[in-house]
């Protein structure tokens, strides 16, 4: 494990900036496997992918938030985690001794969950979680995510540090973030969904891609950690699947914003093009997250714990709680 207080380590990374097999689980697990591998092969040490990159962010939600047809479909191509297509990734993982951070759309039950984990090096899921509240319209396909699940327990201690992850707008919500600050993250995964520039000044700018970029370079600085934001891309073929064309976002290609930030919000890396697909590569010294922190530490020594904290309940909450009625002994009676 590498620590931040004392590494003075260099650790590569892989941003991947590219489109899933829209509607297709076995094809994006197919085509994730193969993005792992060339990473791997430009010296990464760790990949991210972007939010529900299995099997493609649902984009059609913004223009029709009730479709089952196209819900069915999303349905039955959505990740297992006690899967073989997990197993497949996990093995790959290992097979290049890399680690993976990976967005899917959670299959559980006969419900769909905005998922993210953290895949080590050696293979095994150190954290799988879920986004803790889906935004607007998602919540049309997506639940929210529960204490009893790893959500809140987001940093995993991994063979390139400790790494974290969070899930689009999970960005924006300052009690979800200080969660996270607190367990120590040095490298964090911020994955988004397709995103572009508007075209009309009345949508909101935090909903845009520069908008977007703004919160995950926000958050590099105050928990002084590397931000790895990736984004997906969507071409023609991904707008016609998804049935797009003329609704108010995501109807033209575009979507691609990956790009790396330093503890300090510095940008680290040059963008593609929206519509290009590639892998962003940076090398981070570790030894800056010290810099930064010594002038800002949101959970040390530029903190307050005496007059404002956070209470966390992270107890499991079941559907169903079955109590044993209590049998009272009274002395004396048979």
């Amino acid at each position: 494990m590498t620590n931040a207080t004392n590494s003075t380590s260099t650790v590569r990374v892989a941003v991947t900036q590219a489109e899933p097999c829209w509607f297709d689980l076995e094809g994006t697990v197919q085509k994730t496997i193969k993005l792992i591998a060339e990473a791997t092969e430009n010296g990464a040490q760790l990949v991210a992918f972007p939010e529900c990159w299995i099997p493609g962010y649902p984009l059609w939600i913004w223009k029709f938030p009730v479709r089952p047809d196209l819900l069915l479909k999303y349905q039955k191509n959505s990740l297992r985690v006690d899967s073989a297509e997990m197993k497949s990734i996990q093995d790959a993982a290992k097979k290049h001794n890399i680690v993976v951070v990976l967005g899917y759309s959670e299959r559980s039950g006969n419900s769909l969950y905005m998922g993210q984990a953290v895949i080590l090096s050696t293979g095994e899921l150190s954290v799988t979680r879920r986004k803790l509240k889906p935004t607007h319209m998602e919540r049309t396909v997506f639940g929210d995510a529960s204490g009893g699940d790893q959500t809140l327990h987001n940093v995993a201690e991994t063979s390139v540090g400790r790494v974290s992850g969070l899930l689009c707008w999970e960005h924006l919500q300052p009690l979800l973030k200080y969660n996270t600050i607190s367990q120590g993250p040095q490298i964090h995964v911020a994955a988004w969904p397709p995103l572009s520039t508007p075209e009309d000044p009345k949508e909101l700018y935090s909903m845009s891609k520069e908008g977007c970029q703004a919160i995950s370079q926000v958050f590099a600085m105050e928990s002084q950690s590397f931000v790895l934001h990736t984004g997906a891309v969507i071409s023609d073929a991904g707008v016609t699947l998804n049935e797009t064309a003329g609704a108010l976002i995501l109807s033209k290609p575009s979507g691609g914003s990956s790009i790396v930030f330093a503890p300090d919000g510095k940008p680290l890396t040059t963008e593609l093009k929206g519509t290009e697909e590639g892998i962003v590569y940076c090398d981070l010294e570790l030894d800056t997250i010290l810099i930064s922190k010594g002038f800002v530490d949101s959970v040390g020594h530029y903190s307050r714990p005496d007059i404002l904290s956070l209470n966390v309940d992270v107890r499991p909450k079941k559907h169903v709680t079955q109590r044993k009625p209590e049998v009272v002994e009274v002395e004396g009676v048979e």
